[in-house]
Formats: C-alpha cells, structure tokens, sequence
C-alpha cells in the first residue's frame, strides 16, 4: 500500500457516504467531495442517475468506478497539493495528517498549519529560519521539515498541527453556530498525543 492509499483509507474511514444537509457549507457531499465547491466533478452524473433507484445512495457502496474517481479526485485535489508524496518521504505521518486535513479545512489550512507548527519548533529559528506562513508548500517547507525531523519527533510537530486544526473548528463553530452539528465528527479528525 502506498502512503497516498494508506491516508486515504484512514481519511475514508471518518467521511460520510452521502449527505444532504441544509446546515453543511458544502451542500450536497458525497464521501466529502462537496458539490457546491466541486460542481463539474464527473461522479456528480453516476450519483443523480443512482438517486433515481430504489436503495440510494448505500447503492453506490460497491461501486468501483465511483470510488475510482473519489480517490482520483482526492489524490489530484488534495495529496498533490500538499506535496503528500514529497511530505510522506520525509514522514508518512506527516503526510497523513496534512491530507486529511486538506480534505476537511482545504490545502491552504493544511500547510499552515504545518509551516506555524515548524516555526513553533525550530528552537528560535537555530534549526532553520521562521518560514513564511502563506500556505503555500515549497522546498524551504520541505526543507525546514526534513530539518526538523533529524532532531525531533513527528509526533511533537503533529500535535501543533492538530491544536491549529482544532482550535480552527472551534471559530469556525463560534462564528456560525449551525456548524456545531459537526462538532464531534470534526472531533474525530483531531489526533492529540500524550506526553
């Protein structure tokens, strides 16, 4: 199994089936891929044409080609654009927690998180130099990681980076309270370790 197939069977594991809900910013979801956001998304055809049979949508279950296309989309929408690959040679549990995240806050969240964490971490900027925090993966990111993880734990730098992920939902609920409905499934994606 590749790091790419491992995060996102454990990201799989917390997204939903499918769902309706008028209180979800994204509208209408399917295994997370909102059609709001992703309208053009070529599983949208399979999905309407399925709404039209008895047994929808747990009749899209086994359907390889629609799970073909989710982990296409995923890989293309969310991996690549966190440079899961380049992250996961470094650390496959980085990585890991960078795309599920990406899945759930976006890409940009997701390397923020990573590039505040670095500079929590960096012992006053002796390891490496503070990084830009513009959510945009580059090799001073990748370079600042690999730093990083010679002299330290990945479990230190993934616990920063999930009190940001929190501590995110948390005003995400405060500003729009309708958000709290999904208190604890967004719960579930928040890994903390003890010390």
């Amino acid at each position: 199994m590749t790091p790419y197939e491992k995060a996102y069977s454990e990201t799989m594991h917390i997204e939903g089936l499918y769902s309706d809900d008028p209180n979800d910013f994204g509208g209408e979801t399917y295994k997370g891929i909102a059609r709001k956001k992703n309208p053009d998304w070529h599983g949208w055809a399979f999905i309407d044409e399925a709404k039209t049979k008895p047994g929808f949508p747990e009749s899209l279950k086994n359907n390889a080609l629609i799970e073909e296309l989710v982990k296409d989309f995923y890989k293309a929408h969310f991996w690549n654009l966190v440079w899961g690959d380049r992250v996961s040679d470094l650390s496959c549990d980085v990585a890991a927690e960078m795309f599920d995240t990406a899945v759930n806050q976006g890409p940009y969240w997701a390397v923020v998180y990573l590039q505040q964490s670095l500079n929590l971490l960096n012992r006053n900027a002796t390891l490496y130099p503070d990084l830009v925090v513009d959510g945009v993966i580059g090799q001073k990111s990748i370079s600042a990681l690999q730093t990083y993880l010679r002299r330290d734990p990945a479990q230190m730098l993934l616990l920063w980076m999930n009190i940001m992920q929190g501590a995110r939902y948390a005003e995400i609920m405060k500003k729009s309270p309708t958000q709290e409905g999904y208190a604890r499934g967004w719960a579930k994606r928040i890994k903390l370790i003890k010390s």
